[in-house]
């Protein structure tokens, strides 16, 4: 620990997300009676259900044996093994539309059979031990975000299975204003991390659409990517060093700044997905609050255009803070929604940049950016649009929440890819979802968009709204088998950033290959021999 530093905690704990919706209520989005007539005139979409209530909702009865309640009672005290249905309710899965549309059914529930609340490293690794030796399942549960299955209460051959809230895990236990290195619990939530370091004149800079509740020990079990990566990088180019309970005791990885003794063992966790260990403290990179955020729009005539000049942008070594571009359907649904925003320029796709730093670096970064976007057929549509995007970048869940109960079904997928393949990747999907929801007889709206570069390629983000079929669990997930297909045959990644959970398990074998999957195996067997950690997610 730096001499000196006292750990502190933020102010209150996070706010719990509604069992039904993405967040909480004060951020629910209603839709417009435009927006409504325009989803049944251009898609056919018509209000299906009425909201389940909660008192409705029936679970599954918990299986866990009262000799183990009250083996984790002794562990963690009563008041923090829960296992009321309002909470186990809340850790029954995560966020994703299929999700919220199986919150809604009528047969009873997946939950965990019960929920604790450990405080500190030691108990988490108490906790694993305990479950190690009774053959109960543990699911690691941060702020609940998962859009792929990865916190699904699954019991694999075990007899019950428990969640490990880490809310309580939410310390700021180190900082080295010198090196710039922070060292945070697991359960810090993204507004969390930034009221800490904001106290000190820090920001770690890590803004994923989950930001309001996802965690740090989150960010790194699934290589979170957030929107200002462009400048920042990904949650795993930020991490310094973690400290992990496996069932087989504590192991802490990292060498700052760098080691050659053997293979980078931070690798191992990062991505891990709660299977091989819990991750409960996370040494992050930390940057002085900005002194000044410039933002910048740019309309380009089409998306291969605006492709070709981030891609130039990127590969110059001057990339802004935040990078991202909306294909021509993104940016027309963009607009449409603002349309105080390139009126006089209507169609093309709208690129958004930001540049965050200190006064000289901001103008001089600025002028590199816009030289070369200029440069490469992009038009400076000022700031407003990318000051537009940024106070409602975190709204995307909320307005699915609000179409789903319109009677749409609105998903999306990632992927990411070199340059060279970027246009034909786009394609080939965009081909894949709209024919398979044609075919079922609900033609889609697709849409995309650009929000993490790298020197060698790009993400492409999927946004796909229509109207829900009969069986709208089985409507997507055929739409999506097809384009996840459509992914691997074209060379691109099943997961850029959402993970492999319990969704893209069956493709995990075609990213890795056979012996790559009895690598992650071998590693399984040798951190977890009783498998009881997150089963049914990232290993096949």
């Amino acid at each position: 620990m730096t001499e000196g530093f006292r750990p502190h905690r933020p102010a209150q704990f996070a706010p719990e997300m509604e069992w039904n919706a993405w967040g909480t209520a004060e951020h629910r989005t209603e839709l417009g009676v435009e927006v409504r007539t325009l989803l049944e005139q251009a898609l056919g979409v018509h209000p299906r259900r009425n909201s389940l209530a909660e008192s409705d909702v029936r679970l599954t009865p918990t299986r866990l044996a009262s000799e183990h309640r009250s083996g984790l009672v002794r562990l963690l005290g009563a008041e923090h093994v829960l296992d009321d249905d309002a909470t186990r309710l809340r850790h029954a899965g995560g966020k994703s539309t299929l999700d919220l549309l199986r919150r809604q059914g009528t047969d009873p529930q997946a939950a965990p059979d019960a929920v604790v609340l450990p405080a500190d490293h030691e108990e988490v690794l108490s906790i694993l031990k305990y479950c190690a030796a009774q053959s109960i399942a543990v699911v690691p549960f941060g702020g609940g975000t998962s859009v792929v299955g990865g916190v699904d209460p699954d019991t694999g051959r075990l007899s019950a299975v428990i969640a490990v809230d880490l809310r309580r895990l939410n310390a700021l236990t180190d900082l080295d204003p010198v090196s710039r290195v922070a060292t945070m619990h697991a359960g810090v939530t993204g507004p969390q991390a930034e009221e800490l370091l904001g106290t000190h004149g820090f920001s770690l800079g890590h803004y994923p659409q989950s930001f309001r509740h996802a965690t740090i020990g989150g960010f790194a079990a699934t290589r979170s990517s957030g929107q200002a990566s462009a400048g920042y990088g990904r949650f795993d180019d930020m991490v310094e060093h973690m400290t992990v309970a496996t069932p087989r005791g504590t192991i802490r990885v990292g060498h700052p700044p760098a080691s050659a003794a053997g293979p980078d063992l931070r690798q191992l966790f990062l991505g891990s997905e709660g299977t091989l260990g819990i991750i409960t403290e996370v040494g992050v990179r930390i940057h002085p609050i900005p002194a000044v955020i410039e933002h910048r729009a740019w309309k380009f005539p089409d998306f291969v255009t605006g492709a070709d000049a981030l891609r130039t942008l990127v590969q110059s070594g001057l990339p802004p803070t935040v990078l991202r571009l909306s294909d021509e359907v993104e940016t027309g649904l963009n607009l449409a929604l603002h349309k105080d925003i390139g009126r006089e320029s209507p169609g093309g796709c709208l690129a958004v940049t930001t540049i965050e730093g200190d006064e000289r670096y901001v103008r001089d970064r600025a002028a590199a950016v816009q030289a070369i976007l200029g440069a490469g057929g992009g038009v400076d549509l000022g700031a407003e649009p990318a000051r537009q995007w940024e106070q409602g970048r975190f709204g995307a869940p909320h307005l699915r929440d609000a179409l789903l109960e319109a009677g749409a079904l609105a998903e999306t997928l990632e992927t990411a890819t070199t340059w060279s393949n970027l246009s034909r990747l786009r394609t080939a999907v965009t081909e894949a979802l709209t024919g398979a929801l044609r075919k079922g007889g609900t033609p889609p709206l697709v849409m995309c968009h650009i929000s993490h570069t790298y020197p060698a390629g790009a993400s492409l983000y999927f946004t796909i709204v229509c109207a829900q079929a009969d069986d709208p669990v089985r409507q997507w997930a055929e739409a999506k088998k097809a384009a996840t297909a459509e992914i691997v045959a074209a060379g691109g990644t099943i997961t850029h950033h959402h993970a492999v959970g319990r969704d893209h398990l069956p493709w995990m074998t075609d990213e890795v290959g056979d012996c790559g999957v009895e690598v992650l195996r071998a590693i399984k067997n040798a951190l977890d021999p009783h498998h009881i950690l997150n089963p049914g997610k990232l290993i096949p």
